[in-house]
């Protein structure tokens, strides 16, 4: 089912609850859109509300971007925060919009993120920390410009990550990932890390992994 009147482009799984479902987002990586990710909604548990949403950037000939990645001789390979910035408020946005539109609690919300969608998803979840409350992060890492200057400020005590990464992952190297769990602690947040011996990609390990942790937060 595709719904097109929400400031984002989406697809979405209806829960098997008629009304205060868990709410479930899904933010597809680089090039991509949002039928690949959705290719999990089918195995996901049944209560969840599950979205999944194409970014704001089309790419030529095909494909989607939370925001322009630059090649650059002088530079070498360089994200456009600002789009990347604006990518992350209008996540936000879109947060308040699916929970006014569809029968889900608003006090309920996971984001899964791929690659890119990943590292939107550290930026929302510490930049508005009172919109969501677990975050699925595959293969993404932390990119700090996205955050808020004082993250001290923030109460994060209520937050959940599952994190992961390919140990081969030829795409983002896994030693950008494997800071991921010190940052985290140092905030005080919640989270779990895995690896798994696969490219830049979700191993059948991967997915049975994360799908089990989410089920876990539904208890």
């Amino acid at each position: 089912m595709e719904n097109t009147t929400l400031s984002l482009e989406h697809i979405i799984r209806p829960s098997s609850l008629s009304e205060n479902a868990p709410l479930l987002i899904m933010m597809h990586g680089y090039g991509s859109d949002e039928n690949d990710l959705f290719s999990f909604a089918s195995e996901l548990p049944e209560e969840l509300f599950i979205i999944s949403v194409k970014a704001p950037y089309a790419m030529q000939p095909y494909g989607n971007a939370w925001y322009a990645i630059n090649f650059d001789a002088d530079r070498g390979k360089w994200n456009d925060i600002e789009q990347a910035k604006s990518s992350r408020d209008l996540i936000a946005t879109f947060i308040d919009e699916a929970t006014e539109t569809y029968p889900v609690k608003n006090t309920d919300v996971t984001l899964l993120g791929f690659s890119q969608g990943a590292i939107l998803s550290y930026g929302v979840a510490l930049t508005y920390p009172e919109k969501v409350t677990n975050i699925v992060a595959l293969s993404g890492y932390i990119v700090q410009d996205i955050f808020p200057e004082n993250l001290s400020a923030h109460n994060y005590s209520h937050l959940d990550f599952y994190c992961s990464h390919g140990s081969v992952d030829q795409v983002i190297p896994v030693d950008w990932a494997r800071q991921t769990p010190n940052f985290l602690n140092s905030l005080g947040i919640k989270n779990k890390y895995s690896e798994f011996p696969v490219g830049h990609g979700v191993a059948p390990q991967n997915f049975y992994e994360f799908k089990n942790w989410i089920s876990e937060q539904l208890v």
